[in-house]
């Protein structure tokens, strides 16, 4: 069986790191699913997804870390087309998708672990398609 979703999530900054995890979840959840797997994808080219621990220093960390690595305005050639070239290059770093195990209708995840929309070239309304897939 394959449960199909759409998640539409509104970034509020530029740069911003949205917790979907519990959104995931609903959604899993709703399925009907009980054991398979979720697929999660973003359909923009200036978002990513991630997985990791959802604490405010380390959100701060990671976006610290993304805008070092590929800072805004640094003589991009596609910045004449859009000035969002960094938030292309942010999140190819990261992925446009995540597979994640269903157990018992729930997303397996670790303790500490959550679901994140990476926005890199924001604010904007995003759309998150979901595929759940199993029995």
């Amino acid at each position: 069986m394959v449960y199909s979703a759409s998640l539409n999530v509104r970034s509020t900054k530029n740069r911003d790191m949205i917790d979907i995890t519990g959104d995931v979840a609903e959604v899993v959840g709703s399925s009907g699913i009980a054991d398979g797997l979720v697929l999660v994808f973003t359909t923009h080219t200036t978002t990513g997804l991630y997985i990791n621990e959802h604490e405010g220093g380390l959100v701060d960390d990671v976006e610290s870390v993304l805008s070092k690595l590929v800072p805004p305005r640094a003589g991009y050639r596609h910045d004449r087309v859009d000035d969002n070239a960094a938030g292309h290059i942010q999140s190819i770093l990261m992925s446009p998708s995540l597979v994640i195990p269903v157990e018992g209708g729930r997303p397996v995840l670790g303790t500490w672990q959550a679901l994140f929309l990476a926005e890199r070239d924001g604010p904007r309304s995003r759309t998150v398609k979901i595929k759940v897939m199993g029995e």
